[in-house]
């Protein structure tokens, strides 16, 4: 594609097209640009139309989009599948020179998708491939222009910023020195210069905007650059940072004041981003930070007392809490907070007001009933003030619980009388109450049990029959709802301390709540149900037998079947999951309500179907089917025809309109019933009509796809290979196993393919291929081996041994090339075998190694007999240690689609799960296989086998000596 005018017009125009409403103009512009993007200069191409500054601006922001679409497609897709590389090696070269420059040109709306694109080429290329990216961006730190420098900025931030969060290696340190050593210096100059312009600019409020938004960015790569360590330049340097940030903290710019309630200025982005910064340093780097501690302290306590209620400060407030929760913690600092005058006043001047319930709170729990609950119960990303506020109170109680207790307790019994006072007026003084109890009294907990530890010193028991259950034996559910919702949330929250009979006492009031107006409360309710029956005993039976729930059970269905019709909740993920994990409970006490539950659920399968958006709710929704399905078809498995009638239309109309979201769940699904009439006669003419579908190509493209369609090709396999035969598909099934081999990701579902062929398809029909197969094999092995393909040629090597002899597999390995064998003993097996992890696993091995030892004349003698001792020794090692967890420097690799675009990904349904296949069934022990297979051969040649045996170390004679005991065998 060569680049001039005409082409750029054409590209022009298809890019115009995939804007346009109607989907059949939109569609096949996107088919057709999918289809040249492999030619090459396509992505200079769009380069060069991005930059055309008298072309239709909304063409050019819909080519920056395409091409961070195609970058992530395409950059490190053939890093992977060891495929060819999709994007030629000069237009990598080309795209690297041109884009820094191109970005930093370009308006806003074009610099953020090239931004995007910068930092997709710097995860992978970065700075290996592109050593002059880093000085390229530094390089314009002294135009001083700022919208340049703010475009650097934001690249720099979007690049390192996963140095946050990463795993230390000796890769990441070699790359961040390589960074630090060449931004350091000019970062903290360009800090000191910026400070500078702040004064110069003063009273030119657009330019102090500019300052300002550049000192945010400096502040975001300086927090990404100072998390895995403490570089020694910034450490040399703490004196410069720490007065910018202190000055920055402490000085007001009025100018900058937004009348904005609810969205964040520029000033209090940057005091926000300050805060988190000391709070790393608080954290990570206490001794070198101690000497400002107290500063920072006195800072930040300021701040907070001039700071408003408003919104716009919420991230602000929220870090600067956690800063002061930090610097809490540290039992060097105590000292800050043991006067009980500074306790106190951190106590109402700071706590008390964020665990207020604000207007904002009320109207986000009124208008956005979905936000409200994944700040409060989620634990979203979006700190909050409250939760902030809790986090101190729990520290400052740990440290100093007595005068924290008596501290709260006054506020508690002012907040609860204020209460008693007026309850429709005041009801907010009990919800800060509830809030401050469940603060102070948590010790420790986790998501899945809720709080397990208390604070001896709250009387949990008292304070829920007092305040909590009379809020739910009010008649009126609506009454309240924010009232309602924090006593719910205060069951959900402190279940695992309640015990049984409270849970019991709360259940039917649970219940009942589902019917309320407010979406916060309906879900609420739901929610508590949902995790109270999810708790287990100390035997780990579950806490809420069938019996004990028996007296609910209609209500409880009904009423969650109910919620789903009310406004704003018809798809509720909380409703969904309460459903699902009901029907896990009840088991059989489900089943005469299976006639009301099964179309509505397949209603709601197909309503949702139209317009898939609610990720969570589907799941649980795919999952509540799976369960109903095991459920009915345990008790009577004929009834799998029946599921198949109802749920076939929908499955064939997801599967003709192309829901990617809902393709995964569909194949999962296919393959659990084809699974239960497994043994209840053949497979019926819908599946046999969808079976060549399934190995169409573009299916394979999809990786959430992956996974379910070779589990439903190996249930056709398993259960009908004879027909599979007559449709003369195994060349299309060979072609999937190829593809699947040759990548990273896929690998373990070819070789999980490989087993099943080998296990029920015709042998006279596969053996003209497995020459072909095997060179495949020996071909990615050579080209890119990893641990876990390592794992699975290894396993199935023994497979193969164990099913079709020994013999065999060495005969067919020797035909790729000769004695190759010997290599495959010396170099995978002896060097990797216990790499194999999984038990079964680990017993294929055992099985497939024994036979080789013992069942293979070729093994005794030469060449190959120099290996025997070696990996019998390398079998008992099998046995005696513990899988080698370590792992190959190419193990480090992209999944498949890593980041690229938007692709249906693979959940797998618990309640679908495939049954774990034992190929061996009928060897139960190893190493009783191996010392009856080396006393058969033994008996076949005497004194042969001990003289071999007898070459092996000491310690594994001993073990191998212990295996002959046990099996009450020896060798002669």
């Amino acid at each position: 594609m060569e680049i001039n005018e005409a082409n750029l017009q054409q590209l022009a125009g298809y890019l115009q097209q995939t804007l346009s409403p109607d989907p059949n103009i939109r569609r096949p512009a996107e088919k057709l640009l999918e289809s040249i993007e492999a030619e090459r200069h396509y992505p200079v191409l769009l380069l060069n139309l991005i930059d055309k500054n008298d072309m239709d601006v909304t063409t050019r922001v819909a080519g920056s989009i395409a091409f961070k679409n195609y970058i992530k497609r395409n950059w490190a897709a053939h890093e992977d599948s060891d495929g060819p590389d999709k994007i030629h090696s000069e237009d990598r070269e080309a795209i690297k020179k041109l884009i820094v420059n191109l970005m930093l040109r370009s308006a806003p709306a074009l610099q953020k998708q090239l931004s995007d694109a910068v930092s997709i080429i710097g995860k992978h290329d970065f700075p290996n491939k592109w050593p002059y990216l880093i000085d390229e961006m530094v390089e314009k730190f002294s135009t001083g222009d700022f919208n340049v420098i703010n475009g650097v900025l934001q690249t720099a931030h979007l690049l390192f910023k996963r140095y946050r969060y990463e795993f230390k290696s000796q890769a990441l340190w070699e790359e961040i020195k390589f960074v630090l050593d060449r931004i350091s210096k000019p970062l903290t100059d360009l800090l000191l210069a910026t400070m500078q312009l702040r004064k110069a600019h003063e009273n030119n409020v657009e330019a102090l905007r500019v300052i300002y938004g550049s000192l945010v960015l400096v502040c975001k790569v300086f927090l990404s650059l100072n998390s895995q360590d403490l570089p020694e330049f910034f450490e040399d340097n703490m004196p410069t940072w720490m007065k910018a940030f202190h000055e920055l903290l402490t000085v007001d710019v009025a100018c900058l004041h937004t009348g904005e309630n609810e969205e964040a200025g520029v000033l209090e982005h940057l005091r926000s981003q300050i805060c988190e910064n000391i709070g790393l340093y608080a954290q990570m780097y206490n001794e070198e930070f101690g000497a400002y501690m107290e500063t920072f302290v006195t800072a930040v306590w300021e701040l907070l007392l001039r700071t408003g209620m408003q919104p716009k400060y919420d991230a602000l407030v929220s870090n600067a809490l956690q800063f002061l929760s930090v610097v809490a913690e540290r039992n060097h600092y105590r000292k800050i907070f043991e006067n009980p005058e500074i306790l106190a006043n951190i106590c109402e001047g700071v706590v008390i007001p964020n665990l207020d319930f604000r207007q904002s709170d009320e109207e986000l729990f009124e208008d956005s009933p979905e936000e409200y609950i994944r700040r409060d119960i989620e634990g979203s990303d979006v700190d909050t003030r409250r939760r902030a506020a809790c986090d101190l109170v729990k520290t400052l109680s740990q440290n100093f619980e007595d005068k924290i207790f008596a501290i709260f307790g006054r506020y508690l019994e002012i907040l609860l009388n204020k209460y008693k006072e007026n309850p429709t007026l005041n009801w907010k003084a009990k919800d800060t109450a509830i809030y401050l109890v469940t603060s102070f009294a948590s010790r420790g907990g986790t998501q899945k049990h809720g709080v397990t530890q208390v604070s001896e010193l709250v009387p949990l028991p008292e304070f829920c029959a007092q305040q909590i259950i009379p809020e739910l034996e009010r008649a009126n559910i609506n009454e309240v709802p924010v009232l309602k919702s924090a006593a719910l949330k205060f069951v959900m929250v402190f279940r695992s301390l309640l015990g049984q009979q409270t849970l019991l006492i709360c259940m039917p009031h649970l219940i009942r709540h589902l019917a309320a107006e407010s979406v916060v409360v309906h879900s609420y309710a739901a929610c508590a149900i949902e995790r109270i029956l999810a708790m287990r005993d100390p035997s780990n039976n579950l806490l809420m037998t069938p019996q004990l729930l028996a007296p609910f059970t209609n209500d409880l269905l009904a009423r969650l079947f109910a919620t789903l019709t009310l406004p704003g909740s018809t798809e509720n993920e909380y409703v969904m999951k309460a459903i699902m994990r009901s029907f896990y409970s009840l088991q059989e006490g489900t089943l005469p309500y299976m006639e009301v539950a099964l179309p509505r659920l397949t209603g709601i399968l197909s309503m949702v179907a139209k317009n898939p958006s609610r990720p969570h709710f589907n799941h649980y929704l795919f999952e509540t089917l799976s369960l109903v399905i095991r459920i009915v078809c345990n008790a009577e498995p004929a009834a799998v025809t029946s599921f198949e009638e109802v749920l076939f239309p929908v499955f064939q109309g997801i599967l003709q309109q192309d829901i990617l979201e809902f393709m995964p769940y569909v194949f999962q699904m296919l393959s659990l019933l084809l699974e239960i009439r497994e043994n209840s006669g053949s497979i019926s003419e819908p599946y046999w009509a969808l079976f060549p579908c399934l190995l169409a190509p573009p299916l394979w493209d999809r990786s959430g796809n992956v996974t379910p369609l070779i589990r439903l090709i190996s249930a056709f396999i398993k259960q009908d290979s004879n027909h599979v035969v007559a449709l003369g598909k195994l060349s299309a099934i060979l072609g999937i196993f190829q593809k699947m081999i040759a990548s990273k990701s896929n690998d373990h579902e070819g070789f999980y393919l490989l087993q099943n062929l080998l296990t029920y398809y015709p042998l006279s029909e596969l053996q003209s291929n497995m020459r072909q197969i095997f060179a495949l094999l020996f071909q990615r092995l050579s080209l890119s081996k990893t641990t876990k393909y390592v794992r699975g040629i290894i396993v199935f090597f023994c497979y193969y041994a164990s099913k079709l002899g020994a013999s065999a597999l060495v005969e067919l390995i020797d035909q790729i090339q000769a004695n190759m064998f010997g290599m495959v003993i010396e170099r995978v097996f002896i060097t990797d075998m216990t790499k194999v992890t999984t038990e079964l696993d680990r017993k294929i091995v055992a099985v497939g190694i024994s036979k080789i030892l013992t069942d293979c004349p070729a093994m005794l003698s030469q060449p190959y007999v120099q290996y025997w001792s070696k990996l019998l020794q390398s079998l008992v090692e099998l046995f005696e240690l513990p899988p080698d967890k370590t792992i190959l420097d190419s193990d480090n690799f992209e999944p498949d689609n890593a980041g690229g675009g938007y692709q249906a990904a693979f959940s797998q349904l618990t309640y679908a799960q495939p049954k774990v296949q034992d190929l061996l069934a009928d060897i139960s022990d190893g190493r009783k296989y191996l010392a009856d297979s080396l006393n058969k051969l033994s008996q076949s040649r005497p004194g042969e086998v001990s003289q071999l045996v007898a070459s092996i170390g000491d310690n594994y004679k001993q073990a191998l000596q212990k295996y002959c005991d046990e099996a009450g065998v020896r060798i002669i």
